[in-house]
């Protein structure tokens, strides 16, 4: 995998060892941070982090500060290796190693606010997490941010807030929300 745009454009980053982490294509993340625009100075959160890579293509892209979270141990140190390589100064990230669900809806978050969510769960909990993680992820983001969910699309994450844009690729399903 690399980083398709921005300040570390074509630097190469690793992903989790083993196959319970799925990173998205450079293909859908091209796509999608193309619908997205300019991230400049923006606050991003990246849940479910897995390798890191949404995350990644926001920092390269301009974003201010990125949280990562995921629960997995390979996933942060994955996260935390790509972030090394890369050279990503230490004050324009986080990284917890957390339960995203936890973190949405507690004592980590403090009152932030975010600029764009990024939600890649595992599939096969997807369909699931919409109902649980749609009160936590309204009060998470910031006015005119925007949520953007990566499922299958047999099995979509529905989150119960605004959709402003869907796209596939192939299996790949692609959801934009905003707050009115």
């Amino acid at each position: 995998m690399r980083i398709v745009a921005g300040l570390y454009r074509g630097r190469r980053i690793a992903a989790p060892a083993g196959d319970a982490t799925r990173p998205t294509s450079d293909r859908v993340r091209e796509s999608l941070f193309s619908i997205l625009g300019p991230l400049d100075g923006a606050r991003v959160l990246d849940l479910f982090a897995g390798s890191g890579a949404l995350g990644l293509e926001a920092l390269s892209r301009g974003a201010e500060h990125v949280t990562f979270v995921d629960s997995a141990t390979p996933a942060i140190k994955a996260v935390t290796a790509n972030l090394a390589a890369l050279g990503v100064p230490a004050e324009r990230v986080t990284v917890r190693r957390q339960d995203a669900r936890a973190f949405t809806r507690g004592a980590d978050v403090g009152g932030r606010q975010y600029d764009l969510v990024l939600l890649d769960p595992p599939y096969r909990l997807a369909p699931e997490l919409g109902r649980e993680l749609s009160p936590a992820l309204a009060e998470l983001i910031a006015a005119d941010g925007r949520i953007v969910c990566e499922s299958d699309r047999r099995a979509p994450l529905g989150l119960d807030l605004p959709m402003t844009d869907e796209r596939r690729y192939g299996d790949t399903l692609i959801r934009i929300h905003e707050l009115d």
